[in-house]
């Protein structure tokens, strides 16, 4: 990446001048992250990926998050919000979009580090933001129809090690979302505003003190949905090691801090089909579709990554369901 689009940056919002070359930050999936430092402070800068912003969707979405971080941060939910210049938050320069933010002095936890407090602490505060604004409405959600024999041949000539990953694997990737489409149907008739992607990485703690970041998928959906998924990537889902007492905690936690638990756990779980959507972004990055060339071998090592994820929340869903019913 040049120094000079970050130089422009400087420039366009009166940032005063870069006093170190920009430094790329880890844990973006999706866009670039870089910290800038310059002779007016230290900043984070987010390059939002050109190819996601061509989705004729994508700045809809990205009005509704705006203003949905607004009303979190009003409510006083810990989260580090784009900087506004302009009355704007989004900005482009060039035809890249990018956000700024002003530097939080934190780092994400790995498995390894969450501890008992984070998990209490994350899911009082998912169920102040799931009560911000709680309301009857159905979830109304496309049918996943993902053709995974169309990938497996892509794959053929492309990477012969993920397209037997691929057929290893594709009856239970087409089991999972049929039930997944059938389970959706079951799910409770409620919205309230979600993060949709409030994992460890997107959390930054510094002590007891954090901020929320990665706010641009805020939008209002089934806040069940994200109970679960949350309550499992915090307790050790994303290492294939979920730590049960971790998973009844966060429950606990969200409970008492006035969420609301499913009557139907399993029809939850078995809705939870996200990963399969990112299994296939993931594989189209590497077939290089609707994406740049530098993103093939993430792609590649998020395909590994996912199916893995996939075949082991197959394999718990028993386990976490028993655990699951003991939070209540």
């Amino acid at each position: 990446m040049p120094d000079r689009i970050f130089e422009n940056i400087c420039s366009q919002l009166n940032l005063g001048r870069l006093l170190l070359p920009p430094v790329r930050l880890s844990g973006g999936l999706m866009h670039k992250m870089f910290s800038l430092e310059t002779t007016r402070g230290r900043y984070a800068v987010k390059l939002l990926n050109p190819h996601v912003m061509l989705r004729p969707e994508a700045k809809a979405n990205f009005d509704t998050a705006e203003r949905l971080e607004e009303i979190l941060e009003k409510n006083g939910i810990p989260i580090l919000p784009a900087l506004t210049f302009q009355h704007k938050k989004i900005q482009e320069l060039d035809g890249q979009y990018f956000y700024l933010f002003p530097w939080y002095d934190g780092r994400a936890l790995k498995s390894g580090g969450i501890k008992e407090f984070h998990c209490a602490e994350v899911g009082r505060i998912l169920a102040l933001i799931h009560n911000i604004d709680k309301r009857e409405a159905p979830f109304v959600r496309n049918e996943i129809r993902i053709d995974w024999d169309f990938y497996i041949r892509g794959l053929e000539a492309e990477n012969s090690r993920l397209c037997q990953l691929l057929k290893d694997n594709r009856s239970l990737l087409c089991d999972c979302q049929e039930r997944g489409n059938a389970a959706v149907k079951r799910l409770p008739q409620v919205a309230a505003i979600c993060h949709n992607d409030m994992d460890c990485k997107n959390i930054l703690w510094n002590g007891r003190d954090y901020r929320i970041i990665d706010l641009e998928c805020l939008s209002y959906s089934n806040p069940f949905l994200e109970l679960m998924e949350l309550a499992l990537c915090w307790s050790g889902y994303e290492e294939r090691a979920v730590d049960f007492e971790l998973l009844r905690v966060f429950v606990r936690s969200y409970l008492a801090a006035g969420g609301s638990a499913p009557e139907d756990w399993e029809a939850v779980y078995d809705s939870n089909c996200g990963r399969l959507e990112w299994l296939e972004y993931n594989i189209k990055r590497v077939l290089g579709i609707d994406c740049g060339a530098d993103e093939k071998e993430p792609g590649i090592s998020e395909v590994r990554k996912t199916v893995e994820q996939i075949v082991y929340y197959a394999d718990r869903k028993a386990a976490v369901l028993d655990s699951l019913s003991q939070s209540d």
